[in-house]
């Protein structure tokens, strides 16, 4: 990703929760360096170097509705205004619906994970947009980007729950444009398929991904991406950076008539 301000954020006030790492810290940076103030929403303490007096870090727990909309309020005070946010918090953990290789029982969706992937992905998310969308009300503008996922629009194998609350979202994104728009609110979805890898995608997560798979628990995380040529029309995995330019796309006036939709951004991949 470029330094340079390829788009004009000048002004703009954007929350994005899970910034601290990943897409949400791309994000971030790409937002500050397009003129943007931004507020990071995480639990996990973003790196030194990314915080600046345009860029502040509220540490909470987007599942808490007190702690959300206390820091939506501290927001306000520190920048005087919001127009936009950017719903990127979320957990993924591959759980396969019954075990059926009989082998690696914690593998098997239980409710304590179907619980967790849903209260962050669908709670937190709904959480955080609600008390958001209360000032964007009031001011009669705003924009609120909704990170889905292709797994949610095509469903991926051992990934059913997570599949299941990114399509939530999706559902969202459609319903809240329906319902926002006439306030001069705009929702839009983005869903990202096979990216660079991030801290969130662990060895651990790789090896329940393998087992869901029927592949061997010694599989290599570097397996799942040596078929990007035959699985990705584009030949590669995309980058962080080009999500969140796309991201500050949709935050611009330049994307004033978007809303309503999800935008894959999967280089051409067509398979969960």
């Amino acid at each position: 990703m470029s330094n340079e301000k390829w788009i004009d954020l000048n002004d703009k006030v954007v929350i994005v929760t899970g910034g601290a790492m990943g897409i949400g810290e791309a994000t971030v940076k790409d937002l500050y360096n397009c003129g943007a103030k931004v507020a990071i929403f995480d639990m996990a303490e973003p790196k030194e170097e990314n915080l600046n007096e345009d860029i502040k870090f509220f540490k909470l727990d987007i599942r808490n509705k007190e702690e959300v909309e206390n820091a939506v309020q501290n927001v306000l005070k520190a920048f005087g205004h919001i127009d936009a946010l950017v719903n990127d918090a979320g957990v993924t953990r591959p759980r396969i619906l019954v075990d059926y290789y009989g082998k690696e029982p914690k593998y098997e969706l239980d409710e304590e994970m179907f619980d967790f992937m849903v209260s962050v992905n669908q709670k937190g998310t709904f959480i955080v947009t609600q008390a958001v969308t209360r000032v964007f009300f009031e001011q009669k503008s705003g924009v609120i980007i909704n990170l889905s996922s292709c797994a949610g629009l095509m469903g991926s194998k051992g990934h059913s729950c997570y599949s299941g609350t990114k399509a939530a979202i999706h559902a969202y994104t459609i319903s809240w444009a329906k319902e926002l728009g006439p306030y001069n609110i705009r929702v839009v979805g983005v869903a990202p398929d096979i990216l660079d890898r991030t801290p969130a995608n662990n060895d651990e997560k790789y090896r329940a991904q393998a087992y869901g798979r029927g592949w061997s628990l010694d599989t290599k995380p570097e397996e799942f991406f040596k078929n990007y040529k035959t699985s990705i029309p584009l030949g590669r995995p995309g980058h962080l950076y080009e999500v969140a330019d796309l991201i500050c796309y949709l935050i611009s006036d330049h994307a004033s008539y978007i809303t309503g939709v999800t935008i894959p951004i999967s280089g051409g991949k067509s398979k969960g």
